[in-house]
């Protein structure tokens, strides 16, 4: 049989590729198919979310059958803490967290102590009282702990002092201590005023003279920021109640227990009644008034000291930055010409010292007239190359060796001006006498001498970071000396001593400290009547105050006791 022909197959078209557009299309039309699947499996979990929660919160469920939407659970809160928008927050953001409780209550208690145990019109044993008090309430600042939520993002430690700032501390305690041993107001005055700086440095650790500058004014600005600090650590709603009653709670007993021990033991004894009678102060209008004032001020100087303990401001900028360089020319012309005038001078003085032109009376009226200016050459010297050392560029070799040239020669015959200035007013203190005046001037001149030595120490390597902070710890040193030395006691000693036909100068001897009385008994110049005199010209004077405890300090407890064992001295006499 003869098969039939097998049908021939068509053949297979060749697989056509989709097009961009149709691959576009489908995409299209599947993406919503997709997202409708996506938005019912979302959908779906919202709703096992629903009644997860509807199960969990009996009303939740029950507002959802009501038609009430369910409650939204609280955002978490965010918390710092956060960089400060105010103009200084850079480079003094502050503590972050308010005050701690402790905080408020040793800067309340040392203010307290303050109102009570500061005298202001003398030198006493309350001053050290008030900065013991304050030191101490300044070293156990801190911030308060946080108890509800969770802990800061960023914690943001307490600095811990460096060595140096426990020796500016210590120096603070010792200038302020000079009116428990010393009772020269104008010494003691001098002290304080040195004892602010050495407390700004206590507090802000400044090391170039700008940074040393910055940290003096900084007292000034913290209580202003130490205000509300406190304020936010005394309101602070989790610090609780507790606390403070329990503060208060203390006061009150200890009140109670040295009002109550206290009379019982004033009725048993007349001596220990006669002390209290002293210590307790007249409860009177004007002292109350007084208390308001010194315990205000106080708390106001202790607040910002303990805001600037926690969170001090930084002031290494200033020490790590340079002044803009001026070319070399212009810093090196101006200090050679004046290193020229220097010279002409040195070589004119030692020229009339060598031939002795003038007799001793005439070079002591003329070390009079100039000494002066010669002081105020030295101190605008140091000025000057305090300035070149910034300003003059040290960049390459020959700018190096310029600035060791001509700023050391200037250093050099400073010093020689300096030594000057010391010769005359020897010589004019030999002559005329010593005042107080004179032996601070003196002071000064040495203390320059010692600066402009550092100055040539610090040209061997140019760069000397340390020679503030040593130039301002040596002059707190020199003040110290000139207390532990005993400046009115001195001068009394020096004026008393024969010098040709020189008179004693009887009343500017009456008008010195109590703390000559010493020199003054011991001295063999004075005879009885002119020694009655001068000491009773202090008594009625400098030691006509009130005997009050907060007063009391050792050299006028001295002079009370040798002016009893020399009679009763004259008040009725012209010295």
């Amino acid at each position: 049989m003869s098969m039939p022909p097998a049908q021939k197959q068509p053949p297979t078209p060749p697989e056509r590729k989709p097009s961009t557009e149709h691959q576009a299309r489908t995409t299209a039309d599947q993406a919503p198919a997709e997202r409708n699947q996506t938005t019912t499996a979302q959908s779906k979990t919202v709703t096992t979310q629903s009644k997860t929660a509807t199960t969990q919160s009996p009303t939740a469920g029950t507002q959802s059958r009501m038609g009430l939407a369910a409650p939204i659970p609280p955002a978490p809160q965010l918390h710092g803490p956060w960089q400060s928008m105010a103009p200084w927050g850079k480079y003094w953001s502050g503590p972050g967290r308010p005050a701690s409780m402790i905080t408020i209550a040793a800067v309340a208690g040392a203010a307290a102590v303050a109102a009570l145990s500061l005298p202001l019109d003398s030198p006493g044993i309350g001053w050290l009282i008030t900065a013991i008090a304050a030191t101490a309430a300044v070293s156990v600042a801190g911030v308060a702990k946080i108890t509800t939520g969770p802990p800061p993002l960023v914690m943001r430690p307490i600095p811990w002092p460096r060595a140096e700032q426990f020796g500016w501390a210590a120096a603070t305690i010792a200038l302020i201590a000079v009116g428990t041993f010393r009772s020269a107001g104008w010494l003691f005055a001098l002290c304080v005023v040195v004892a602010t700086l050495t407390t700004a440095l206590t507090l802000v650790d400044g090391r170039s003279m700008r940074s040393i500058s910055v940290a003096y004014l900084m007292p000034l600005l913290a209580p202003l920021r130490a205000l509300p600090w406190l304020a936010r650590g005394l309101s602070r709603p989790d610090s609780g109640n507790t606390t403070r009653v329990r503060v208060v709670a203390t006061a009150a007993v200890s009140v109670f227990l040295l009002l109550a021990f206290g009379a019982l033991l004033a009725s048993a004894d007349s001596t220990f009644a006669d002390a209290l009678e002293r210590l307790v102060p007249d409860l009177g209008v004007d002292t109350v008034f007084r208390w308001i004032f010194l315990g205000g001020f106080a708390a106001l100087g202790i607040g910002g000291a303990a805001y600037l303990r926690v969170a001090p401001p930084d002031v290494s900028r200033l020490d790590r930055t340079e002044g803009r360089k001026v070319h070399r020319w212009e810093w090196a012309v101006p200090l050679s010409l004046l290193t020229v005038l220097f010279g002409l001078f040195v070589a004119v003085q030692a020229v009339s010292l060598l031939r002795g032109d003038l007799g001793v009376q005439e070079y002591a009226d003329e070390a009079r007239s100039g000494f002066w200016q010669l002081s105020w050459v030295v101190g605008l010297t140091l000025i000057v190359l305090a300035a070149a050392a910034r300003w003059a560029p040290r960049a390459q070799a020959t700018d190096r060796l310029l600035i060791r040239v001509i700023l050391g020669a200037l250093t050099v015959l400073t010093l020689v001006i300096a030594a000057t200035a010391i010769h005359r007013i020897v010589l004019y203190t030999a002559e005329y006498g010593l005042t107080r005046l004179r032996v601070l001037v003196f002071c000064c001149e040495l203390w320059f001498v010692f600066v402009l030595l550092l100055v040539l120490i610090a040209g061997r390597r140019i760069r000397a970071p340390w020679l503030p902070r040593v130039a301002v710890a040596a002059g707190v040193a020199a003040l110290i000396g000139l207390a532990v030395a005993n400046p009115d006691g001195m001068i009394a000693e020096r004026n008393l001593q024969p010098h040709g036909d020189r008179p004693i100068d009887l009343g500017y001897l009456g008008d010195l400290s109590p703390d000559a009385v010493p020199a003054l008994t011991e001295s063999d110049r004075l005879t009885n009547d002119q020694l009655l005199c001068v000491l009773g010209r202090l008594n009625t004077g400098a030691m006509a105050t009130t005997d009050d405890w907060r007063d009391w300090n050792l050299g006028e407890a001295r002079a009370r006791v040798l002016i009893a064992t020399h009679g009763n001295p004259r008040v009725d006499c012209t010295p």
